[in-house]
């Protein structure tokens, strides 16, 4: 760990992979969540058509899209581990009032953790679904993108309700 206290700076203070050669193997696991808020018409055309655009069904599609790149995190992020993930779903919960809720859920036994997998599985998700419903409005957002709990590692985590 570098002077800073920065798992990825070494001693000068550079960019390095964290070394997790020696790191105990656990069952480590990880759910993140996005927010998608839709325009009330963008939710409700949404709702009526029954979850589908011309593009196809967006939230099975959104599921599709969040479970490959949470396998492929390693590809987006630049210190990420290759992980074989052992466990990833992605659930969608359409609340009233044009929100979306999207949660993924990785897990895997290594010797890293899956935060960052399941951080990119909920947006990836969040990101396809404002991409099927952007030709009805471009005022979608996505927000409240963050980690929800983790368990596995040195220190585990779990965000307080609000």
């Amino acid at each position: 760990m570098g002077r800073s206290g920065l798992s990825h700076l070494d001693s000068r203070n550079r960019p390095t992979m964290v070394d997790v050669g020696t790191k105990e193997v656990t069952h480590r696991e990880a759910v993140a969540e996005a927010k998608v808020r839709l325009p009330r018409n963008v939710a409700a055309a949404l709702r009526a058509s029954g979850h589908r655009t011309k593009k196809g069904p967006v939230f099975d599609t959104a599921i599709i899209s969040g479970v490959m790149a949470a396998k492929r995190t390693h590809e987006l992020i630049p210190f990420c581990h290759p992980l074989g993930l052992e466990h990833c779903s992605v659930e969608i919960e359409d609340r009233r009032g044009g929100e979306v809720v999207v949660r993924c859920r990785v897990a895997v036994h290594h010797r890293t953790g899956v935060e960052m997998e399941a951080l990119t599985g909920a947006t990836v998700a969040a990101l396809t679904i404002y991409d099927m419903c952007k030709a009805l409005s471009h005022d979608i957002e996505i927000t409240g993108v963050r980690l929800l709990e983790k368990t596995g590692g040195k220190r585990a985590y779990k965000r307080a309700a609000r």
